[in-house]
């Protein structure tokens, strides 16, 4: 089967030698596959994926954040053999099931990708996005998704009992809220080689800066790369996402910005103080990643100072962790 290569997310040219984590994306036809790529990557809006046209080959798409990915969105009649390539390649295979649908063939070309690639890479991720969540009421839509996902397991351990260990995540998503872009965000995270050492810097961020939580997002995408030790609340999540999403558009109306003066480069940050008593800052940390905390107003307005010294702390740390990674990749290591 015939493949295109498409290439978003920085305008930071990339080597061509430089090794991608890549994810397979598959799903019937009209199940929202494509329509999940252009929403996180492409900043199409949801409502305008209504006109997307079916996705005729496979489309490889190049994306830069914290790691270089490659996310392959394949056409509801792939299969095995007319895929082009062996699922070992892959670090996750995502399969998006629409939650209106008739789960029996969905779930049965499922299994089957799910089985061929535990077999060849038992250590690829396996998720299920059970998706266009907004479709049906809050009770509905928990009832189907539980539905479905019984139907997944009871079809697995009735095909094998071996596969009784197979490791499938599942995830109720929509693109009109942020369910897609925490459900995504998960993913990545099982991707990041680094993603311990950035979740030890932004502890020792939040220890030091008396932060109560810190997420480092990609800023075009509006994924979070990875967050401290405290637990992740949706609501703050959400804030984040949107905060995010409005510093894009109009930041350089209002943000202001430091300079590092061994790189002359410009930071951004900005600070907006919330109606639950806290405040929630913001600082570009390399050009695809951002630092988003939570903060008590009067911390922030007492030691701002020290945040920032912190901030250039953390920076330093990304940045050094990105160049590792990126060497790497590249061979140059």
């Amino acid at each position: 089967m015939a493949a295109t290569s498409k290439s978003n997310g920085t305008s930071t040219s990339s080597p061509d030698n430089l090794q991608r984590t890549k994810i397979l994306l598959l799903g019937q036809r009209g199940s929202g596959k494509t329509s999940i790529q252009q929403v996180l990557f492409n900043d199409v809006s949801p409502k305008q994926t209504f006109y997307l046209e079916p996705t005729p080959r496979t489309t490889k798409h190049r994306y830069d954040t914290v790691i270089p990915l490659e996310i392959w969105d394949c056409p509801g009649n792939v299969t095995l053999d007319s895929l082009g390539a062996s699922l070992s390649e892959f670090s996750s295979i995502i399969f998006v099931i629409d939650i209106q649908d008739s789960y029996q063939q969905p779930i049965a070309r499922m299994l089957d990708f799910f089985a061929a690639a535990y077999q060849e890479n038992p250590d690829a991720t396996l998720e299920v996005f059970v998706h266009k969540a907004e479709s049906l009421a809050e009770d509905y839509k928990i009832e189907n998704f539980r539905h479905i996902q019984q139907r997944v397991i009871d079809e697995l351990l009735d095909t094998s009992p071996e596969y009784e260990q197979m490791p499938v995540n599942f995830h109720l998503t929509s693109v009109y809220d942020h369910s897609i872009r925490e459900a995504f965000s998960r993913v990545l995270h099982k991707l990041i080689d680094s993603l311990p050492y950035l979740e030890d810097l932004l502890n020792v961020f939040c220890s030091n800066s008396q932060a109560s939580k810190a997420f480092l997002f990609d800023v075009k995408s509006r994924l979070y790369v990875a967050t401290d030790e405290s637990p992740v609340d949706t609501g703050m999540h959400n804030l984040c996402c949107d905060y995010v999403r409005t510093l894009t558009a109009f930041g350089p109306l209002y943000m202001s910005t430091s300079v590092n003066e061994d790189s002359r480069s410009f930071y951004p940050s900005a600070a907006v103080s919330l109606a639950q008593g806290t405040t929630l800052t913001y600082h570009l940390i390399t050009p695809q990643l951002a630092l988003l905390a939570m903060l008590h107003p009067g911390v922030f307005e007492e030691r701002r100072g020290l945040l920032e010294y912190n901030v250039v702390f953390f920076r330093e740390g990304v940045q050094e962790i990105a160049s590792v990674e990126r060497d790497a990749r590249t061979g140059n290591l």
